[in-house]
């Protein structure tokens, strides 16, 4: 592969990752599924819950279930790509989650992240368009997901 054409398809993979988590926190969950292959796959194993959601629908409707009260922001960071082929490549990059339920719309107190970890990605080219073949998720900090506490 032609240094050019490695350069596009890591730019490309990058681009993936970090669509991800915009779609996930300032758009709309249910898109994120656009962004996989057909049989692609999301999964988060043990000690995980071993959740595994595989194909484009099943992910749409997983991803679009998120709590319309939730507000969320990740943080994307140490994102390597590594071109494998001239259709394929992988990504682990590191992220951090900050997350409360029961949002009003007002500015909520800063806390620490609920989640901290990295995803494993695996990429395929079709038809021309890079996309998510699998992501897998590993959490090593994880906690519960704060809810917004009423207003006196």
């Amino acid at each position: 592969m032609e240094p050019f054409e490695r350069l596009l398809a890591e730019r490309a993979c990058e681009r993936l990752v970090v669509d991800f988590v915009h779609r996930l926190d300032l758009g709309e969950p249910a898109t994120v599924a656009a962004l996989f292959a057909e049989d692609g796959a999301w999964e988060w194993p043990p000690p995980g819950d071993g959740r595994r959601i595989e194909g484009r629908e099943a992910l749409g409707a997983y991803f679009g279930s998120r709590p319309a009260d939730r507000l969320s922001r990740r943080l994307m960071s140490n994102v390597l790509v590594t071109v494998t082929g001239p259709d394929t490549a992988s990504a682990v990059s590191y992220f951090s989650t900050y997350r409360i339920d029961g949002h009003r719309g007002d500015m909520v107190p800063a806390g620490p992240p609920v989640q901290v970890g990295h995803y494993e990605d695996v990429f395929r080219r079709i038809d021309g368009t890079w996309l998510i073949a699998s992501r897998t998720l590993h959490l090593p900090f994880a906690g519960d997901t704060p809810k917004v506490r009423p207003r006196p």
